[in-house]
């Protein structure tokens, strides 16, 4: 790094200028060395189960040698496609073993966005939560996936456990819809084959890609960000070392409420804290805040993650007087910006600092974050980690000073490869090593950095990215749809929902229609919560629709 940091002046008390991004040349070797150096330390709970080191090393070996005896190769994709569970890390660190690429898949996706996503990858196997199996199976005929291993929410815990909650999650709340996937394996079945095999490690390099994480980037289009064994292993260093004068290895218990094929929880949780050889607290429904707090009154925690909704929900749950957070000493908000009175009342509460950051898909995913310390500052997205330049330029490309807004762009070992097999939207996001990161910010004169703006059209809807060219383009091949614009508007609850804005082609279309029709199509976040019919809709000269002028309708309204 070559660049001025001023703001190096502001890293507190141990914490590095930079990291030995050559610390591993894998982060299969450094999940090896956590796997011996802390083999008897509990590493994942879900449910009340508890897994150790030992454990995981054990059972993740056995899945990654089921996955090489069905002729699965290094450079493979395969899909992994649940909530939080136990599954999860076992699959993902046996598939890395073997020298496969990991496809985190969110698994509220609908069957037309599973098929651009596996498609677009190549993925050859999935490992889905059978709960979802249903759109799997639609979809399946026009793929290339040949591996497919179902797992139950139930199937780790252990009996009686996972009899009571298959059969509470099946029969009572009827949460898994009917399926038929021939040739499809359990989750159990395939460790109890990989017993039978011996796992052939695969030795990769620090510039193999191991993880295709998509994201719409600056567009619309969902592409596959690959992420290389150095993005992932610096981004995991760098974090680490601004927790490292707060936590200490193979103490520590962190609670993840976030699910892990989400980036932030992905890398943050999964990752870091299993370099820590420390207790990842897996939380499947974060929804169900009753279950939230019974969990954190259970253990001990000292860390937590979480996005801005989630620290709301429950800071306004009636039980939270009765979760001690003696023990908290680190607590990350990302995935959305922390509103400043949630950020406030956690601090009071809890006594514990709510440091928010900064980052993206691209970028591993975190480039900036507040200290831990408390010397942070409510509202900025802190300084940039260590080994990591972040920089602000205007429309010419010309770098601005302090309090001068422009695009934030970031420099550092934990920006991505590149889009996979988008090599022009590579060139547009990433310039002469820089990711241009298409949000709107600035750097204060004591070297904090600032987003007072984000990409112009993007919706952040409680810490997911939902682009409207999605939405239109769904939404405009319903045959009774002219025209159609998407916007985000602020919500109280999630941050933004999306607002569409309809123009019809049929007198007959209804609220009710649309709805429905987005429901078939799009994920339950991307559904819109806001309709408006329009006879027209703002445009240029040359025809294309003003999103801009309806937003700043909607900001009138609001005044």
């Amino acid at each position: 790094m070559n660049e001025p940091r001023p703001w190096l002046k502001n890293y507190p008390s141990g914490i590095p200028a930079n990291i030995n991004v050559e610390a591993y040349e894998t982060l299969v070797d450094m999940v090896n060395e956590a796997f011996r150096k802390f083999a008897a330390n509990p590493a994942f709970a879900c449910m009340g189960k508890t897994l150790t080191f030992q454990q995981v090393d054990k059972m993740s070996a056995q899945f990654g040698a089921y996955l090489q005896s069905r002729g699965l190769e290094p450079g493979d994709k395969i899909a992994l496609m649940m909530p939080n569970l136990l599954q999860y890390p076992i699959a993902l660190f046996g598939a890395l073993r073997a020298g496969l690429v990991i496809v985190n898949t969110n698994p509220l996706y609908t069957p037309r966005e599973m098929l651009h996503q596996f498609n677009d990858s190549g993925a050859k196997a999935i490992v889905i939560a059978e709960n979802f199996a249903a759109n799997l199976e639609k979809i399946m005929p026009d793929t290339s996936i040949k591996t497919v291993i179902v797992t139950s929410l139930g199937e780790m815990l252990g009996f009686p456990k996972s009899l009571i909650v298959n059969f509470v999650v099946r029969s009572v709340k009827k949460m898994v819809p009917k399926y038929h996937l021939p040739n499809a394996v359990t989750f159990g079945h395939a460790l109890a084959e990989g017993r039978k095999f011996s796992l052939k490690p695969h030795t990769g390099t620090h510039d193999d890609v191991i993880a295709l994480q998509y994201t719409g980037g600056t567009t619309g289009v969902s592409k596959g960000a690959m992420l290389t064994n150095r993005n992932l292993v610096a981004n995991m260093l760098q974090i680490k070392a601004t927790m490292d004068p707060f936590l200490k290895e193979g103490k520590e218990i962190a609670i993840c409420p976030l699910p892990l094929y989400h980036i932030f929880a992905f890398t943050v949780n999964c990752l870091a804290i299993v370099n820590y050889g420390s207790l990842s607290v897996l939380i499947t429904n974060p929804r169900d805040m009753d279950s939230v707090i019974k969990t954190l009154k259970a253990y001990p925690f000292s860390m937590i993650t979480g996005v801005n909704t989630l620290f709301n929900a429950l800071l306004n749950h009636k039980d939270i007087s009765t979760v001690d957070f003696s023990n908290l000493r680190v607590t990350c908000g990302g995935g959305m910006a922390v509103q400043k009175p949630v950020a406030e009342k956690w601090q009071d509460v809890t006594g514990c600092f709510l440091a928010e950051g900064f980052g993206m898909t691209e970028s591993s995913p975190v480039v900036t974050a507040n200290p831990f310390d408390g010397t942070g500052k409510i509202g900025s997205i802190g300084i940039p980690l260590p080994s990591t330049d972040v920089r602000i330029a205007d429309d010419n490309g010309n770098i601005l000073g302090p309090n001068q807004a422009g695009e934030i762009q970031v420099k550092g070992p934990q920006v991505m490869k590149g889009y996979y097999n988008r090599p022009e939207a590579t060139a547009e996001t990433i310039k002469d090593g820089w990711l241009c990161t298409g949000d709107i910010g600035l750097m204060e004169d004591d070297g904090f950095f600032r987003i007072v703006d984000r990409k112009k059209d993007m919706i952040l809807v409680s810490g997911f990215n939902v682009y409207p060219n999605e939405i239109e383009e769904t939404l405009a091949s319903h045959p009774k749809v002219l025209e159609v614009a998407a916007i985000g508007v602020p919500d109280d609850k999630s941050g933004e929902v999306v607002k569409v804005f309809v123009v019809k082609k049929d007198n007959s279309l209804s609220e009710s229609e649309i709805l429905n029709y987005c429901k078939e199509n799009l994920t339950g976040y991307k559904i819109p919560k806001q309709i408006e019919f329009r006879a027209e809709l703002p445009k240029t000269n040359v025809g294309k629709i003003l999103r801009r002028s309806l937003r700043d309708e909607e900001v009138k309204k609001q005044a």
